[in-house]
């Protein structure tokens, strides 16, 4: 294999941090940040590569022929992308195996580059996520007994609060902030069937209409980073998921205070 130079390794690096920002800003776990950071980087020729993460930011060390170079990124929380991730995963396969393969190092690096500017980013329309959230929360609500008067109440609920949070977060607002006013707005559309007596049951569609802001994808990444022995970010992440529900709460509460409702719940 061809010496690698400074330069090639400094790109080496920075494609390596890169891998490793866009899974932590998408929702993997850190375990597989870690682990396809460093696959990529000695697929690509280093000896070595050492991967610290933060709850928002990733510190990355390349090592060849016993020269060292280090970079650190800070991250920005990202709505989950799955698809995004398992392109990536397949990124990191494909140079592995063009490695195994002989191919010389700056051209492998060149279409790895390359493949990481094509990543696919493409999202579900904002209209067809805010229909099929709304849809989940009334078939939740009709589950639990709810009538077809609370389940309509429900459906119009949860879309018009997933059509809040994403506008929100399209204008970068503090995530906590848009997570208060979306429990708000779903609480206070569920929280009609109270004022104007509407279905059999008004609990069933205060409770259905914030399931969207339920954090069960990052609470499950927290844990699972606990017991894979990155404690430190995932305290991080269960602490940024718990405060998340703490604002959901907040939210519901103004919402039933503004309407004057006394008392909630089954």
């Amino acid at each position: 294999m061809t010496p690698i130079s400074y330069v090639q390794q400094q790109r080496i690096t920075r494609l390596c941090v890169r891998c490793g920002l866009l899974l932590m800003q998408y929702g993997a776990e850190s375990a597989i940040v870690v682990d396809l950071s460093k696959r990529l980087g000695i697929a690509l020729g280093m000896n070595s590569v050492e991967c610290s993460l933060n709850f928002n930011a990733i510190t990355l060390t390349t090592i060849c022929d016993e020269r060292c170079i280090t970079t650190t990124r800070d991250t920005i929380n990202q709505s989950i992308n799955v698809n995004l991730l398992v392109q990536i995963q397949k990124i990191v396969n494909k140079t592995e195996a063009n490695a195994s393969n002989d191919k010389l190092n700056h051209e492998l690096t060149e279409l790895t580059t390359l493949a990481f500017d094509e990543l696919d980013k493409t999202v579900y329309p904002t209209w067809l996520v805010c229909l099929f959230v709304g849809a989940s929360c009334a078939a939740f609500a009709y589950l639990n007994g709810g009538s077809w008067l609370i389940t309509a109440v429900t459906f119009t609920a949860g879309m018009v609060a997933m059509l809040t949070r994403i506008y929100l977060s399209k204008h970068h607002f503090n995530p906590f902030i848009t997570v208060i006013v979306t429990a708000f707005i779903a609480s206070l559309i569920g929280a009609t069937t109270y004022y104007f007596d509407i279905g059999n049951n008004a609990d069933i569609a205060v409770a259905s209409s914030v399931l969207l802001l339920v954090p069960s994808f990052p609470l499950i990444n927290s844990l699972s980073d606990i017991l894979k022995g990155y404690v430190n970010i995932g305290v991080g992440r269960a602490v940024f998921t718990y405060m998340l529900t703490f604002s959901a709460g907040v939210g519901i509460v103004m919402a039933l205070v503004l309407l004057r409702i006394q008392h909630w719940g089954f």
